[in-house]
């Protein structure tokens, strides 16, 4: 579990695909966000909730971040198109003693989108990101956000009957400064995951509850 709260940022070294497994190693150059985390560890990257390996290239070059990225990973986000050099945001999993500063984010990325537009005013920003309509119907206004793994809050939404569909964040100037975002343009895909409770909501909706009582194990 995370809280959308960037402790840091990472560099991307290197994708190596491998197309016969459907898979992908990424490395990344965490630095001191990797203090104290053991293979087998999470790191969530861009918002993408992604396990420590436990292999030689890792354990010889200290502050270097390696996972598997899935068939599936590689797909739904946005870690499939990285390439050296890019900056991505980092953060270590919540312990349970922390303050939950953002909301609660699992990493478990729904889906990519668009980003629309960039408007500055000053030292802060609007983002308008295009969405597809099956999470739209998640995205509330004045409700929670992680976008590339950052916990923001919806400022707009567009009309529920739109034909093309889209939300807009403020980034306050701490955000521009700490996370990936100040440097999004037109054009560029993005991580989104929508609020949990939604899901779960829309889920417990669609399920009738049992007439009778059933048994428990």
């Amino acid at each position: 579990m995370f809280t959308g709260i960037i402790t840091h940022l990472g560099t991307v070294l290197s994708l190596e695909g491998r197309p016969e497994t459907d898979t992908a190693v990424l490395t990344v150059d965490a630095g001191g966000a990797l203090d104290g985390l053991p293979a087998g560890g999470s790191l969530a990257v861009d918002g993408v909730c992604l396990t420590a390996l436990d292999d030689d290239a890792a354990s010889t070059a200290p502050g270097v971040f390696r996972a598997d990225l899935m068939g599936q990973t590689l797909r739904m986000t946005s870690l499939g198109g990285r390439r050296p050099g890019d900056r991505v945001n980092l953060e270590r999993c919540l312990r349970p003693t922390d303050h939950l500063d953002g909301h609660v984010v699992q990493g478990h990325v729904d889906g990519t989108g668009t980003v629309l537009a960039v408007s500055p005013h000053g030292d802060w920003a609007t983002l308008r990101i295009g969405l597809p309509a099956r999470l739209a119907r998640y995205v509330a206004a004045q409700g929670a956000i992680a976008l590339q793994g950052v916990s923001l809050t919806v400022t707009g939404v567009s009309p529920a009957d739109a034909r093309e569909h889209w939300f807009e964040v403020g980034l306050i100037p701490a955000t521009l400064e700490a996370t990936t975002l100040g440097r999004l343009a037109a054009g560029d895909t993005v991580n989104l995951e929508t609020d949990v409770l939604a899901r779960y909501a829309e889920r417990l909706a669609a399920i009738p509850a049992p007439t009778t009582e059933e048994p428990r194990a």
